[in-house]
């Protein structure tokens, strides 16, 4: 896993955790989790937008 081991992943966390502290961490989960989500859509072309929308009148 690109040469990480647990102690590096334990350091890193606990740096992070130093950073934007416990209460960050949720948010900074889910932010990271809807950034890899929108990466998968996009990388298998899901996130098709009709640029010219049709009006409704």
């Amino acid at each position: 896993m690109f040469g990480f081991g647990i102690p590096e992943l334990l350091i890193i966390g606990a740096i992070v955790m130093l950073i934007f502290g416990v209460g960050k961490l949720p948010e900074i989960g889910s932010s990271f989790g809807k950034a890899i989500d929108n990466f998968r859509k996009a990388a298998d072309g899901k996130d098709m937008v009709e640029i010219n929308p049709k009006n409704d009148v």
